[in-house]
């Protein structure tokens, strides 16, 4: 039989730990108490920084409380990616996650974090289609022709991939490889200058997520070569995928980008459980969708299990592309 102190010290252990899960509990009730930053690890203006931007909007709404949207763009989004990491676990900080952070882990050694053991995901809100698209002086109106053009002219032409390590670059290096083609990658810290570099004509080919460049294709100043995704686009109708091009050699090329949020590990349970609730709810909501769609953006909203679980199969999937395309970071 157990001693009184025992039952005593067993006893005060238990007052301990409910005293704790109502403080804990009281905080995530009161959660935030002051603003909360988004860090977007590329620069303004892409589909990353813009469901950063809709999601801010209705969380700050939705909570009553600022939320800002931080861009730190550099190496390929791991600068911002890492400040997010050592960043407090206290949900103040939230990374807004895209594939390329994950490509980041296949390519590149040595990163001072581990995106699948450092971060917590909160949930996936969307996808955003990619395509190639040209400067129309280019005078090429389709894949084929590109194809042809980059082949009877090696190292003569060069293209933009919004940032070193991105799935565009990820995209565009597969189709290089698989075709045999010789031009020159150009990095950029995003879509935003890749653009608009691709606009001037100092570089005349780009790969670039659909609200990057949707405005402009519809004003004709850039024409649209293909979709890098497995589907159509409704922003963009009309516009083939890769495999819809007549390219026997990508006839199953398909590449899609999304995003999502997380936070950093040691984030508390409850605390991760409010933030995927309050995410969820935003993505849900009619006006959001619209709001996403309009941007040329795609509802693509899964819980936080099954975030983690297409995080570790792309993981896979990348690491594979990048040995069979001889895919490096540059």
């Amino acid at each position: 039989m157990q001693s009184w102190s025992g039952l005593k010290s067993v006893f005060l252990l238990m007052v301990s730990a409910l005293s704790f899960s109502a403080v804990s509990q009281e905080k995530v009730s009161e959660f935030p108490s002051k603003p909360v930053k988004i860090i977007v690890t590329f620069t303004p203006g892409g589909a990353a920084d813009v469901t950063a931007r809709i999601f801010a909007e209705k969380l700050a709404a939705l909570w009553k409380q600022g939320v800002i949207v931080e861009n730190k763009a550099g190496a390929g989004g791991s600068i911002g990616a890492e400040s997010v990491y050592r960043s407090p676990a206290d949900g103040y900080t939230l990374l807004l996650a895209t594939n390329t952070h994950i490509i980041n882990q296949v390519l590149i050694p040595k990163l001072a974090f581990d995106f699948t053991k450092d971060f917590v995901p909160l949930g996936l809100v969307t996808s955003a289609p990619m395509l190639i698209a040209v400067n129309p002086q280019l005078k090429v109106n389709n894949l084929q022709e590109l194809t042809k053009l980059i082949k009877a002219e090696p190292g003569k032409h060069a293209y933009a991939a919004c940032n070193m390590a991105s799935p565009h670059y990820f995209a565009m290096a597969i189709y290089m490889n698989t075709m045999k083609l010789d031009a020159t990658n150009i990095p950029y810290k995003g879509c935003t200058p890749a653009v608009a570099d691709t606009l001037g004509g100092q570089v005349n080919i780009v790969a670039a997520s659909i609200p990057a460049v949707v405005s402009f294709i519809k004003q004709g100043t850039l024409h649209p070569i293909a979709l890098l995704s497995s589907k159509s686009s409704p922003a963009l109708p009309g516009v083939p995928t890769m495999a819809e091009s007549g390219v026997v050699d990508l006839k199953n090329f398909s590449l899609d980008n999304y995003y999502g949020f997380m936070a950093p590990m040691g984030t508390p349970a409850a605390l991760q459980k409010k933030l995927e609730d309050d995410i969820k709810s935003i993505a849900l909501l009619m006006e959001t969708k619209t709001k996403l769609e309009v941007a040329g953006l795609e509802p693509f909203v899964l819980n936080s299990t099954e975030m983690m679980k297409l995080i570790r199969s792309d993981e896979q999937k990348y690491a594979q592309a990048a040995k069979q395309s001889n895919i490096k970071a540059e």
